[in-house]
């Protein structure tokens, strides 16, 4: 069984993302994933009208990090939409942006520690309605829920790096795999793997799902044109060991970040080629997409995200995905 979930960034006015809510549902997608940045609109506001319009669709913070916000009020607005949509509601939980957190002044300390104790924090009052904890990052003395959290709010961890990828399979109910290509997802499982017999749990208990790039259209030119604004961003803040695994131009990509950091929008996504489309993006026909998906799934893969930019018209491209692409693994 796989599932479908896919991803919405806020930084169109609530009824437009809302819209495209109740379409995924309606197309039969099992999970809505809502970014969490402070520049667009707010995550758990957006999920909360998506709640209100929506009645059997899961819905994903995905992902928000343990810098901005405490632990304890993460918490307490997961459980808070959980009311609204009782066991609907899952927690995504990453290290964030490096860069994001550093233009507001934030610094980026001890990631792992940081997503593992935000994970226990969290789960802590999830389950019990009250948490004290003291650990590398974060203490908290004494905190108490005054209501019962409903049911139950899973907890899935948003991972690229190896020790993030252990930690997720150790602490998560699932998996987060920041990748769109077999090579990558295929070493994210040995680190997954991993994880999971260190903590002695069965791998199939584990969700992972693939959070991909993903632009789906009829016409591959119109498919690869959406991705390319999308995967120029994805390029410029890969790890160099990322971008030699797939053979990509060295040259090419500070080109592209150069364009970036000059606003050279159109320049910068023109950079953008066919090799570093295919390692950061699924693009393409929906019998393109087939075939990438189906690698996935040979891999472990449980979940297939749908992610920005999903397509050259959002609308359209729901439509097509749902129609010509999922009716093949449901």
């Amino acid at each position: 069984m796989v599932y479908f979930g896919v991803e919405f960034v806020p930084y169109e006015p609530f009824w437009k993302t809302t819209f495209y809510a109740i379409q995924a549902e309606k197309r039969g997608f099992d999970y809505i994933w809502i970014t969490d940045h402070y520049n667009n609109r707010n995550v758990y506001v957006t999920l909360t009208s998506v709640a209100l319009h929506t009645s059997k669709i899961k819905l994903g913070i995905g992902v928000t990090n343990p810098y901005l916000v405490n632990p304890v009020l993460t918490a307490q607005a997961a459980a808070s939409i959980n009311e609204i949509a009782p066991n609907r509601v899952v927690l995504g939980i990453g290290p964030g942006d490096k860069t994001t957190l550093a233009s507001l002044g934030v610094e980026m300390t001890l990631p792992v520690a940081a997503v593992k104790e935000c994970v226990l924090i969290a789960r802590s009052l999830f389950q019990k309605g009250k948490v004290k904890f003291e650990g590398k990052v974060f203490n908290i003395p004494k905190a108490k829920f005054n209501f019962k959290v409903i049911g139950e709010i899973p907890i899935f961890i948003g991972a690229q790096g190896p020790q993030m990828l252990r930690l997720a399979a150790k602490y998560g109910d699932g998996v987060l795999i920041n990748a769109s290509h077999p090579k990558d997802v295929e070493e994210a499982m040995k680190h997954i793997a991993k994880g999971a017999k260190r903590a002695g749990k069965p791998l199939e208990e584990l969700e992972i799902a693939a959070y991909t790039s993903l632009s789906v259209d009829e016409d591959y030119e119109k498919a690869f044109g959406a991705a390319a604004r999308v995967v120029a961003f994805i390029v410029a803040g890969s790890p160099d060991f990322i971008l030699e695994r797939h053979g990509i131009n060295i040259g090419k990509v500070n080109e592209i970040k150069k364009a970036l950091g000059e606003a050279r929008w159109k320049d910068a996504f023109s950079i953008v080629d066919k090799k570093m489309i295919d390692a950061f993006s699924i693009t393409g026909t929906p019998d393109i997409c087939i075939k990438k998906i189906e690698e996935l799934i040979k891999l472990g893969v449980t979940q297939v995200v749908a992610g920005s930019p999903i397509g050259p018209n959002v609308r359209k491209s729901i439509d097509l995905f749902s129609k010509k692409v999922m009716p093949n693994f449901k």
